[in-house]
């Protein structure tokens, strides 16, 4: 099967197999099925969407093992997934299957590895290793007790452990196979830079990692200090360049054009897109990646700013919504602070004007991020979310601004993708269209 759907486009390269591959090995027949052709089973997945079926194919043809070699992106929840599947494979074949996945980073995906062997009762009889390579020799025929998979565990912490360890090997491996060493963060104190920048300390070694603090007028005393201790917790470089020149001067030069206009949102943007400027050049200057640092709450609704925060090469963090950003941050803390604390209690702000939060312009983000999910990953509509208990009129404002906010999306940084669905390769909407997304 080839799977054209979310993030996958195998149907516009390859073409489909006419019959099950199977092959005699030394006297076993062996049955070979590639990634997809697992997950067309309607009693693990959700719906069917093909009208073949390799894995009964297989079972029909009579089979002693079966093969499963697969480039499968992870993503959170997916191992008890996958899990399901191999188990249901196993019964239907009647015999050990046994699933080989990559491991890496490519782009936006991460492939975590934790291939498995799983017996006809459904015992695992093997997991290898998650986001890491890993070899090793399994006895089908071993009548064992099996072994406590990971991919089954339901434990926050591993939850978050996992985020963690793609996103290290998700930004180690883009920095390397596009032939950088180094990265550079801008660190605004709050903890979105924050997460990013222990994240990149971890993948690329904090010798490899600037960090720089671009205050502006407006810009808190504590936002500076927190900038400054999470560089010298990360043991990172660190750097710091003030921007209120900058932006006096652009407001001077747009000065005679703006006469009698009102500040609005025009001026905080300036300070923003100064910060981008810098950081482009300090990028350009040291062939270091410049990692871009909003959250997909932020990018979701559009509180972001083109060529301001938003420049860079890759968005570490754009998949993760803000909720999940503070939680990861206590995980990583857990050994010892990594994240100053402080960073973590403050209530999250751009800083773009004096005392603003993000609570001014959004819903607290467990309201946003639980609509977000609705709407983005399970694809309800207004009238279901409304229905499940949140304010109409705050659901309708919300889901008007992911949609109006399409045009900044295609112009983002690639970001690494951990939830089932993010924004990019695997959600194309167009900018311009007439829908209106609170009319259902």
């Amino acid at each position: 099967m080839l799977p054209t759907y979310d993030v996958f486009d195998e149907a516009r390269y390859f073409e489909e197999g006419r019959e099950p591959g199977v092959l005699e090995i030394s006297g076993k027949r062996v049955g070979v099925t590639v990634c997809e052709d697992l997950w067309n089973q309607h009693e693990v997945v959700s719906s069917r969407r093909y009208s073949g079926d390799p894995v009964g194919a297989l079972a029909r043809a009579g089979v002693d093992l079966v093969v499963n070699l697969s480039a499968s992106p992870w993503h959170m929840g997916k191992g008890i997934t996958r899990l399901g599947l191999l188990r249901q494979a196993a019964g239907s074949c009647g015999c050990p299957v046994v699933y080989c996945n990559l491991v890496g980073g490519n782009d936006e995906l991460v492939f975590d590895g934790r291939s498995l062997v799983v017996a006809e009762d459904g015992k695992v009889l093997f997991e290898a290793a998650g986001f890491g390579e890993d070899c090793s020799v399994v006895d089908t025929d071993s009548s064992g007790d099996g072994v406590a998979a990971e991919s089954e565990s339901d434990d926050p912490c591993v939850g978050l452990e996992n985020v963690r360890r793609a996103l290290v090997l998700g930004l180690r491996d883009y920095v390397w196979k596009t032939g950088f060493k180094s990265a550079v963060i801008g660190l605004s104190g709050g903890i979105d830079s924050a997460i990013t920048a222990a994240i990149a300390a971890e993948a690329l070694g904090r010798e490899n990692v600037l960090g720089v603090s671009l205050p502006s007028e407006i810009s808190s005393g504590h936002s500076r200090k927190d900038a400054k201790a999470l560089a010298k917790n990360l043991g990172i470089r660190y750097g710091s360049i003030g921007i209120a020149g900058l932006v006096a001067a652009a407001e001077e030069a747009l000065a005679p054009q703006f006469a009698g206009m009102a500040m609005d949102v025009t001026e905080e943007n300036l300070q923003a897109r100064a910060r981008g400027l810098l950081m482009m050049a300090l990028s350009n200057k040291f062939g270091a990646l410049l990692l871009t640092t909003g959250n997909k709450s932020e990018l979701a609704v559009g509180y972001c700013t083109l060529y301001g925060d938003m420049c860079g090469g890759l968005a570490v963090i754009s998949d993760l919504p803000k909720c999940l950003v503070f939680e990861l941050a206590q995980h990583m803390n857990k050994d010892g602070e990594l994240i100053p604390q402080n960073t973590i209690d403050k209530p999250p702000s751009a800083e773009l004007r004096p005392g603003q939060k993000d609570e001014d312009s959004l819903p607290p983000y467990p309201v946003l991020d639980a609509i977000l999910e609705r709407y983005i990953e399970k694809g309800e509509s207004a009238s279901a979310i409304s229905a499940a208990g949140f304010d109409p009129e705050v659901v309708k404002d919300i889901l008007r601004k992911v949609d109006r906010n399409e045009y900044k999306r295609k112009q983002a940084a690639p970001g690494l993708k951990i939830t089932p669905l993010a924004f990019g390769i695997g959600r194309r909407m167009p900018i311009v269209q007439r829908f209106d997304p609170t009319a259902r």
